[in-house]
């Protein structure tokens, strides 16, 4: 009896068992696969839409950013513009002959007077010169040679 049950069992009943008990395992098995495999590129699909949100709002603030620059040099542009027209407009002669006098001997005389109040204190001092006097007079010789050397120069 048992070499008749083994008979049918090692025959094509054993085999369609195996068979479908196999196929049922790879086919879990794929199963299983496939949804590791979803899950992986639904992670990555979120991954790249929060990387092309971040781009999106980088570009939007570089946007911005650049908006502001364009901004405040065109205010520089237009201050440098408004400084250079009244320096112009302040040397003009007006017409009034005391007026243009006044404004062409005003920026001479007070220079002078600065530079006699500043060489009295030297003097006073006994022509020792603190850090203040040097650092004043450095700046005086740079704007009187460097200053006029170049502006004739226009530059």
């Amino acid at each position: 009896m048992f070499g008749a049950l083994f008979s049918f069992l090692g025959g094509s009943a054993f085999r369609m068992i195996w068979g479908e008990l196999s196929s049922y395992l790879n086919k879990k098995q794929d199963h299983q696969h496939e949804q590791e495999v979803m899950k992986l590129q639904a992670e990555l699909d979120q991954k790249a839409h929060e990387r092309t949100l971040e781009n999106m709002r980088l570009q939007n603030d570089l946007g911005i950013k650049m908006v502001e620059i364009q901004k405040d040099a065109a205010i520089q542009t237009a201050e440098a513009e408004a400084f250079a027209n009244a320096m112009k407009d302040a040397f003009k002669p007006t017409g009034i002959t005391w007026v243009d006098t006044w404004n062409g001997i005003i920026r001479p005389q007070f220079a002078q007077l600065a530079l006699l109040l500043w060489f009295a204190k030297v003097v006073g001092q006994g022509f020792v010169m603190d850090n203040y006097d040097m650092e004043l007079s450095s700046a005086v010789l740079g704007f009187f040679i460097a200053d006029r050397a170049l502006m004739r120069r226009n530059k």
